[in-house]
Protein backbone atom coordinates (compact mmCIF):
# COMPACT_ATOMS: atom_id res chain seq x y z
CA UNK A 1 0.00 0.00 0.00
CA UNK A 2 1.31 3.41 -0.88
CA UNK A 3 1.92 6.18 1.28
CA UNK A 4 2.56 3.76 4.64
CA UNK A 5 4.96 4.60 6.89
CA UNK A 6 7.73 2.35 7.98
CA UNK A 7 8.24 1.25 11.56
CA UNK A 8 11.38 -0.41 12.72
CA UNK A 9 10.42 -2.15 15.40
CA UNK A 10 13.39 -2.98 17.82
CA UNK A 11 12.50 -5.43 20.56
CA UNK A 12 14.23 -7.90 22.45
CA UNK A 13 17.83 -6.97 23.61
CA UNK A 14 20.89 -7.57 25.51
CA UNK A 15 19.87 -7.20 29.26
CA UNK A 16 18.29 -9.55 31.72
CA UNK A 17 14.47 -8.06 30.10
CA UNK A 18 14.89 -9.81 27.11
CA UNK A 19 12.00 -11.23 27.11
CA UNK A 20 9.99 -9.11 28.37
CA UNK A 21 10.67 -6.83 25.48
CA UNK A 22 9.44 -9.35 23.05
CA UNK A 23 6.10 -9.65 25.02
CA UNK A 24 5.70 -6.00 24.81
CA UNK A 25 7.25 -5.47 21.33
CA UNK A 26 3.74 -8.52 19.98
CA UNK A 27 1.36 -5.68 21.36
CA UNK A 28 3.25 -2.74 19.74
CA UNK A 29 3.18 -4.78 16.04
CA UNK A 30 -0.67 -5.98 16.85
CA UNK A 31 -1.65 -2.39 17.33
CA UNK A 32 0.03 -0.89 14.66
CA UNK A 33 -2.72 -0.13 11.67
CA UNK A 34 -1.69 -2.24 8.43
CA UNK A 35 -3.59 0.69 6.20
CA UNK A 36 -1.21 3.09 8.19
CA UNK A 37 2.15 1.41 8.68
CA UNK A 38 4.43 -0.99 7.55
CA UNK A 39 6.63 -2.78 10.01
CA UNK A 40 10.07 -4.29 10.02
CA UNK A 41 10.39 -6.14 12.86
CA UNK A 42 13.95 -6.57 14.29
CA UNK A 43 14.59 -8.65 16.91
CA UNK A 44 17.70 -8.32 18.81
CA UNK A 45 19.44 -11.46 20.31
CA UNK A 46 20.91 -11.84 24.05
CA UNK A 47 24.54 -11.62 22.57
CA UNK A 48 23.82 -8.57 20.52
CA UNK A 49 22.79 -8.95 16.92
CA UNK A 50 20.33 -7.97 15.17
CA UNK A 51 17.80 -10.26 13.13
CA UNK A 52 15.11 -9.35 10.82
CA UNK A 53 12.30 -11.85 11.38
CA UNK A 54 10.69 -12.69 8.22
CA UNK A 55 8.84 -14.88 10.44
CA UNK A 56 6.68 -12.16 12.22
CA UNK A 57 6.65 -10.23 8.65
CA UNK A 58 4.82 -12.90 7.31
CA UNK A 59 2.11 -13.24 10.80
CA UNK A 60 1.40 -9.51 10.49
CA UNK A 61 -1.41 -9.76 7.98
CA UNK A 62 -3.39 -12.13 9.88
CA UNK A 63 -3.42 -9.34 12.69
CA UNK A 64 -3.11 -9.05 16.23
CA UNK A 65 -4.16 -12.80 16.79
CA UNK A 66 -1.44 -14.41 14.80
CA UNK A 67 1.18 -13.40 16.66
CA UNK A 68 2.35 -15.29 18.92
CA UNK A 69 3.07 -14.23 22.92
CA UNK A 70 6.26 -13.19 22.27
CA UNK A 71 7.56 -12.35 18.99
CA UNK A 72 10.59 -14.18 17.94
CA UNK A 73 14.38 -13.62 17.82
CA UNK A 74 15.44 -14.87 14.44
CA UNK A 75 16.10 -14.34 10.90
CA UNK A 76 18.77 -12.98 8.58
CA UNK A 77 21.42 -10.61 10.46
CA UNK A 78 20.59 -7.01 9.75
CA UNK A 79 22.25 -3.53 10.94
CA UNK A 80 21.66 -0.01 10.86
CA UNK A 81 23.61 2.48 9.70
CA UNK A 82 24.64 5.51 11.76
CA UNK A 83 25.08 8.12 9.15
CA UNK A 84 22.07 10.69 8.86
CA UNK A 85 20.02 9.72 5.91
CA UNK A 86 20.72 6.49 5.66
CA UNK A 87 17.22 5.16 6.68
CA UNK A 88 17.44 1.92 5.75
CA UNK A 89 18.86 -1.93 7.25
CA UNK A 90 22.00 -3.41 5.79
CA UNK A 91 21.31 -6.95 5.34
CA UNK A 92 25.12 -8.72 6.78
CA UNK A 93 23.40 -12.49 5.50
CA UNK A 94 21.51 -13.74 2.77
CA UNK A 95 18.11 -15.01 3.26
CA UNK A 96 15.98 -11.94 2.75
CA UNK A 97 13.75 -11.35 -0.05
CA UNK A 98 14.78 -9.56 -3.33
CA UNK A 99 12.10 -7.08 -3.16
CA UNK A 100 12.04 -5.97 0.53
CA UNK A 101 12.49 -2.27 1.23
CA UNK A 102 14.68 -2.34 4.05
CA UNK A 103 14.12 1.32 4.87
CA UNK A 104 12.24 3.21 7.24
CA UNK A 105 10.74 6.35 8.25
CA UNK A 106 10.89 6.16 11.84
CA UNK A 107 12.64 3.88 14.80
CA UNK A 108 10.26 2.38 17.74
CA UNK A 109 12.67 0.75 20.46
CA UNK A 110 10.72 -1.70 23.03
CA UNK A 111 13.57 -2.88 24.93
CA UNK A 112 14.06 -2.67 28.64
CA UNK A 113 17.41 -2.13 30.68
CA UNK A 114 20.73 -1.50 29.18
CA UNK A 115 21.27 -1.25 25.90
CA UNK A 116 18.07 -0.29 24.52
CA UNK A 117 15.99 1.87 27.38
CA UNK A 118 19.69 3.52 28.75
CA UNK A 119 20.37 6.03 25.63
CA UNK A 120 22.25 3.56 23.71
CA UNK A 121 20.20 2.89 21.01
CA UNK A 122 18.90 6.59 21.09
CA UNK A 123 21.85 8.03 20.56
CA UNK A 124 22.09 5.64 17.14
CA UNK A 125 19.04 7.14 16.16
CA UNK A 126 20.16 10.67 17.05
CA UNK A 127 23.31 9.47 14.72
CA UNK A 128 21.01 8.54 11.85
CA UNK A 129 18.83 11.49 12.24
CA UNK A 130 15.82 9.63 12.64
CA UNK A 131 12.77 9.88 14.20
CA UNK A 132 12.06 7.75 17.28
CA UNK A 133 9.86 6.70 19.82
CA UNK A 134 10.32 7.62 23.25
CA UNK A 135 12.96 9.63 25.41
CA UNK A 136 15.95 11.06 23.94
CA UNK A 137 19.52 10.12 25.33
CA UNK A 138 19.65 12.26 28.15
CA UNK A 139 16.07 11.28 29.72
CA UNK A 140 16.73 7.73 28.89
CA UNK A 141 20.23 7.42 30.59
CA UNK A 142 19.43 9.62 33.97
CA UNK A 143 15.70 7.44 34.25
CA UNK A 144 17.76 3.87 34.20
CA UNK A 145 20.15 4.51 36.20
CA UNK A 146 18.43 4.32 39.71
CA UNK A 147 21.32 6.53 41.45
CA UNK A 148 21.12 9.40 38.81
CA UNK A 149 16.85 9.44 38.86
CA UNK A 150 16.70 9.40 42.86
CA UNK A 151 19.31 13.02 42.29
CA UNK A 152 16.87 14.46 39.92
CA UNK A 153 13.78 13.42 41.91
CA UNK A 154 15.23 15.10 44.73
CA UNK A 155 16.52 18.01 42.81
CA UNK A 156 12.74 18.40 41.24
CA UNK A 157 11.53 17.94 45.00
CA UNK A 158 9.76 15.11 44.80
CA UNK A 159 10.09 13.11 48.22
CA UNK A 160 11.23 9.42 48.25
CA UNK A 161 12.33 6.83 50.46
CA UNK A 162 15.60 6.77 52.51
CA UNK A 163 18.41 5.33 50.24
CA UNK A 164 21.92 4.79 49.44
CA UNK A 165 24.26 3.85 46.95
CA UNK A 166 27.55 1.62 46.76
CA UNK A 167 29.99 0.31 43.64
CA UNK A 168 31.26 -2.70 43.62
CA UNK A 169 34.89 -2.62 44.71
CA UNK A 170 34.78 0.23 47.50
CA UNK A 171 34.60 -0.13 51.32
CA UNK A 172 31.79 -2.42 51.58
CA UNK A 173 31.92 -2.74 55.30
CA UNK A 174 31.68 0.70 55.27
CA UNK A 175 28.96 1.45 53.03
CA UNK A 176 26.82 -1.65 55.03
CA UNK A 177 27.86 0.43 58.42
CA UNK A 178 25.79 3.20 56.65
CA UNK A 179 22.82 1.64 55.34
CA UNK A 180 22.28 -0.12 59.05
CA UNK A 181 22.59 3.60 60.66
CA UNK A 182 20.95 5.46 58.03
CA UNK A 183 18.29 2.72 56.76
CA UNK A 184 18.02 -0.25 59.02
CA UNK A 185 16.21 -3.41 58.27
CA UNK A 186 14.44 -4.19 56.48
CA UNK A 187 15.70 -2.78 53.10
CA UNK A 188 15.52 -3.72 49.43
CA UNK A 189 18.72 -3.92 47.81
CA UNK A 190 18.30 -3.34 43.71
CA UNK A 191 20.62 -3.36 40.21
CA UNK A 192 20.85 0.56 39.52
CA UNK A 193 20.35 -0.42 36.11
CA UNK A 194 17.63 -3.01 35.88
CA UNK A 195 13.66 -3.21 35.75
CA UNK A 196 10.98 -5.93 36.06
CA UNK A 197 12.06 -6.40 39.77
CA UNK A 198 15.67 -8.69 38.15
CA UNK A 199 17.99 -8.91 40.67
CA UNK A 200 15.94 -7.26 43.59
CA UNK A 201 16.24 -8.50 47.16
CA UNK A 202 14.87 -7.91 50.56
CA UNK A 203 17.15 -8.05 53.33
CA UNK A 204 15.20 -8.47 56.83
CA UNK A 205 19.00 -8.73 58.55
CA UNK A 206 22.56 -8.79 57.91
CA UNK A 207 22.90 -12.09 56.22
CA UNK A 208 20.06 -11.23 53.97
CA UNK A 209 21.38 -7.98 53.73
CA UNK A 210 24.74 -9.44 52.06
CA UNK A 211 23.50 -12.28 50.44
CA UNK A 212 21.41 -9.64 48.69
CA UNK A 213 24.34 -7.19 48.04
CA UNK A 214 26.12 -10.37 46.51
CA UNK A 215 22.79 -11.26 43.94
CA UNK A 216 22.51 -7.64 42.94
CA UNK A 217 26.13 -6.74 42.12
CA UNK A 218 25.61 -9.87 39.53
CA UNK A 219 23.55 -7.34 37.56
CA UNK A 220 25.54 -4.61 37.96
CA UNK A 221 28.52 -2.73 39.43
CA UNK A 222 25.84 0.00 40.93
CA UNK A 223 23.54 -0.87 43.34
CA UNK A 224 20.57 0.76 45.10
CA UNK A 225 19.54 0.45 48.95
CA UNK A 226 16.24 1.68 49.78
CA UNK A 227 14.41 1.77 53.16
CA UNK A 228 11.38 -0.55 52.96
CA UNK A 229 7.96 1.27 53.72
CA UNK A 230 4.22 -0.51 54.32
CA UNK A 231 2.48 1.68 51.57
CA UNK A 232 0.10 0.95 48.35
CA UNK A 233 1.78 1.58 44.88
CA UNK A 234 0.14 3.81 42.50
CA UNK A 235 1.14 4.26 39.07
CA UNK A 236 0.42 6.60 36.40
CA UNK A 237 0.75 6.27 32.37
CA UNK A 238 2.16 9.34 30.76
CA UNK A 239 2.07 10.36 27.25
CA UNK A 240 4.05 13.43 25.30
CA UNK A 241 6.72 15.90 24.85
CA UNK A 242 5.58 19.37 26.26
CA UNK A 243 1.78 18.81 26.31
CA UNK A 244 1.36 15.88 28.59
CA UNK A 245 -1.25 13.08 29.29
CA UNK A 246 -1.67 11.49 31.75
CA UNK A 247 -4.25 8.26 32.58
CA UNK A 248 -5.59 7.57 35.88
CA UNK A 249 -4.52 6.66 38.52
CA UNK A 250 -4.08 2.59 38.91
CA UNK A 251 -3.01 0.55 42.15
CA UNK A 252 -0.33 -2.76 42.05
CA UNK A 253 -1.77 -4.86 44.65
CA UNK A 254 1.22 -7.88 45.04
CA UNK A 255 1.19 -11.01 45.43
CA UNK A 256 4.33 -11.03 47.60
CA UNK A 257 5.55 -8.94 50.40
CA UNK A 258 7.09 -7.25 47.30
CA UNK A 259 6.49 -8.05 43.44
CA UNK A 260 9.42 -9.93 42.30
CA UNK A 261 10.03 -10.92 38.37
CA UNK A 262 7.66 -14.07 38.65
CA UNK A 263 5.06 -12.17 39.93
CA UNK A 264 5.18 -9.81 37.17
CA UNK A 265 5.19 -11.70 34.52
CA UNK A 266 5.23 -15.30 34.87
CA UNK A 267 2.50 -16.24 38.04
CA UNK A 268 0.76 -12.82 37.29
CA UNK A 269 -0.38 -12.74 41.23
CA UNK A 270 -0.13 -9.09 40.88
CA UNK A 271 -3.44 -7.69 40.60
CA UNK A 272 -4.08 -3.36 38.53
CA UNK A 273 -6.96 -1.93 40.56
CA UNK A 274 -7.89 1.16 37.84
CA UNK A 275 -8.85 3.64 38.84
CA UNK A 276 -6.84 3.03 42.35
CA UNK A 277 -9.48 3.44 45.06
CA UNK A 278 -8.12 6.90 45.92
CA UNK A 279 -9.88 9.85 46.38
CA UNK A 280 -10.50 13.16 43.46
CA UNK A 281 -7.50 15.27 46.05
CA UNK A 282 -5.48 12.23 45.98
CA UNK A 283 -5.96 11.45 42.22
CA UNK A 284 -5.06 14.96 41.17
CA UNK A 285 -1.67 14.92 43.44
CA UNK A 286 -0.36 12.16 42.22
CA UNK A 287 -0.86 13.22 38.55
CA UNK A 288 0.36 16.52 39.59
CA UNK A 289 3.39 15.12 41.02
CA UNK A 290 3.91 12.65 37.58
CA UNK A 291 4.05 15.19 35.49
CA UNK A 292 6.68 16.69 38.30
CA UNK A 293 8.43 13.28 38.02
CA UNK A 294 8.42 13.04 33.66
CA UNK A 295 10.03 16.35 33.60
CA UNK A 296 12.47 15.98 36.22
CA UNK A 297 14.47 13.39 34.00
CA UNK A 298 13.81 15.11 30.97
CA UNK A 299 11.68 12.46 29.85
CA UNK A 300 9.59 12.67 26.30
CA UNK A 301 7.41 10.20 24.69
CA UNK A 302 5.84 8.11 27.38
CA UNK A 303 6.69 6.56 30.24
CA UNK A 304 4.90 5.11 33.49
CA UNK A 305 5.68 7.19 36.66
CA UNK A 306 5.39 4.74 40.04
CA UNK A 307 4.64 6.13 43.68
CA UNK A 308 4.58 4.51 47.13
CA UNK A 309 1.23 6.37 48.70
CA UNK A 310 2.84 6.09 52.57
CA UNK A 311 -0.48 6.28 54.87
CA UNK A 312 1.47 5.08 57.85
CA UNK A 313 4.85 4.25 58.46
CA UNK A 314 5.84 0.83 59.79
CA UNK A 315 6.60 2.10 63.76
CA UNK A 316 2.88 3.02 63.29
CA UNK A 317 3.47 7.09 62.83
CA UNK A 318 1.56 9.43 60.48
CA UNK A 319 2.99 8.21 57.18
CA UNK A 320 4.45 11.14 54.63
CA UNK A 321 2.15 10.27 51.47
CA UNK A 322 3.27 9.63 48.22
CA UNK A 323 6.88 8.86 48.11
CA UNK A 324 8.87 8.94 44.28
CA UNK A 325 9.47 5.42 43.59
CA UNK A 326 10.61 5.58 39.74
CA UNK A 327 10.36 6.11 36.21
CA UNK A 328 10.28 3.65 33.19
CA UNK A 329 10.48 5.27 29.62
CA UNK A 330 9.82 2.12 27.97
CA UNK A 331 7.18 0.72 30.42
CA UNK A 332 6.52 -2.39 29.65
CA UNK A 333 3.77 -2.58 27.00
CA UNK A 334 2.09 -6.58 27.28
CA UNK A 335 -1.24 -7.13 27.57
CA UNK A 336 -0.97 -7.84 31.40
CA UNK A 337 1.38 -4.69 31.44
CA UNK A 338 0.10 -1.56 33.40
CA UNK A 339 0.98 1.13 30.94
CA UNK A 340 -1.47 -0.45 28.27
CA UNK A 341 -4.38 -1.24 30.52
CA UNK A 342 -4.44 2.65 32.71
CA UNK A 343 -4.86 4.07 28.81
CA UNK A 344 -7.42 1.32 27.55
CA UNK A 345 -9.27 2.26 30.95
CA UNK A 346 -8.64 6.09 30.61
CA UNK A 347 -9.79 5.80 27.14
CA UNK A 348 -6.98 5.51 24.58
CA UNK A 349 -7.09 1.69 23.20
CA UNK A 350 -3.57 0.20 21.73
CA UNK A 351 -4.23 1.55 18.83
CA UNK A 352 -4.33 5.03 19.94
CA UNK A 353 -1.66 4.98 22.01
CA UNK A 354 0.73 3.88 19.16
CA UNK A 355 -0.90 6.10 16.51
CA UNK A 356 0.10 8.80 19.49
CA UNK A 357 3.55 7.76 20.06
CA UNK A 358 4.47 7.64 16.86
CA UNK A 359 2.91 11.01 16.10
CA UNK A 360 5.57 12.26 19.47
CA UNK A 361 8.41 10.81 17.77
CA UNK A 362 8.02 13.13 14.26
CA UNK A 363 7.00 16.17 16.61
CA UNK A 364 10.00 15.75 18.76
CA UNK A 365 12.19 15.24 15.77
CA UNK A 366 11.12 18.15 13.87
CA UNK A 367 11.31 20.69 16.88
CA UNK A 368 15.51 19.39 16.94
CA UNK A 369 16.17 19.60 13.54
CA UNK A 370 15.00 23.06 13.76
CA UNK A 371 17.77 23.93 16.01
CA UNK A 372 21.49 23.77 14.68
CA UNK A 373 23.00 23.17 18.55
CA UNK A 374 23.23 19.29 20.36
CA UNK A 375 19.55 19.00 21.64
CA UNK A 376 18.41 16.99 24.64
Amino acid sequence: MAGRLRVLLLYGGRSAEHDVARAGAAWVAGSLDPQRYEVLPVGITTDGHWRLSTEVRDLLPGGPDALPVRLPVGGPQVTMRPDPGAHALVPLEPGLPADLDLGFDVVFPLMHGPYGEDGTVQGLCDLADVPYVGAGVLGSSVAMDKVMMKRAFAEAGLASVAWRAHRDGRDRAAFVAEVESAIGYPCFVKPANLGSSVGVGRADDPAAFAAALDRALLYDEWVIVEEAVEAREIEVAMLGNEVLETSFPGEVVPGEIYRSYADKYERQEARLVVPAPIDDALADTVRALAERMYRSVGCEGMARCDFFLEERRIDGSPGRGFLANEINTIPGCSPTSMFPRLWDWSGKPRGVVVDRLIELAFERHARRTARAGRQR
